[in-house]
């Protein structure tokens, strides 16, 4: 962002700016990605800039609903990711449609979110980007483990594992293995839990305050 800055180019400070929403909304900083959202609307409307301003939208949104806003937030993220569709962008996609089935899953409308998240595989199917493969099938076991369907969802944990495992992409390699633990954990398999967890957890070097190592570690805490 400090180089876009300097360059005075503003496609490249409003695509430096999205880059940094994406990251603070995988590490659930609200404040900071509210204050990134600022900048990818004001700049895209400066600029006319309507893929920019499609992605702001969707942030803005998500921030409301991480905040409690539920209807209107699923609404901005909805109506963001339509004018995203409508400038023909294709790139990153399943990110967005990931944050709008975590929205609707948080507004209890599981149903709407399994459709994202279905929509988000296709996207993957179709253009190849798998970035974010792994967590896409990790969010869609959760909801299938609400469903009251565990065999089918530790199917998908086990799936988005592998992916992950392949990939080196050890955030998602965590995700899945919180989610394999859990469910493990309800069924008596503890020290299964405990073992695969510790694996990728033992892994990490750094970054030990933010909420996913949090999270792993309290579960660990409370199997051993």
């Amino acid at each position: 962002m400090a180089e876009a800055r300097r360059l005075a180019h503003p496609p490249t400070w409003a695509s430096s700016v999205t880059g940094s929403a994406r990251l603070l909304s995988l590490l659930g900083d609200n404040v900071a990605l509210d204050q990134r959202a600022d900048l990818m609307l004001a700049v895209a409307t400066e600029h006319g800039f309507p893929l920019w301003h499609a992605l702001g939208t969707i942030f803005r949104g998500w921030v409301k609903v991480r905040n409690g806003d539920l209807p209107e937030g699923i609404s901005l993220m909805s109506s963001g990711l339509t004018a995203c569709r409508a400038t023909g962008a294709e790139g990153n996609m399943t990110a967005f449609v990931a944050l709008l089935a975590r929205g609707y899953e948080i507004a209890g409308q599981i149903e709407e979110a399994m459709i994202q998240l279905n929509d988000g595989l296709r996207i993957t199917e179709k253009t190849g980007e798998r970035w974010l493969e792994a967590e896409l099938n990790r969010h869609k076991g959760e909801l299938l483990l609400r469903q009251g369907q565990p065999e089918a969802a530790e199917e998908l944990y086990r799936k988005a594992l592998s992916t992950a495992e392949k990939q080196e992409a050890k955030l998602w390699e965590l995700r899945a293995s919180v989610s394999l633990a859990r469910l493990w954990r309800t069924q008596d398999r503890r020290a299964e839990a405990r073992d695969r967890l510790a694996a990728v957890y033992g892994w990490f070097t750094e970054g030990f305050d933010t909420s996913d190592l949090k999270e792993a570690k309290s579960l660990l805490d409370e199997l051993a």
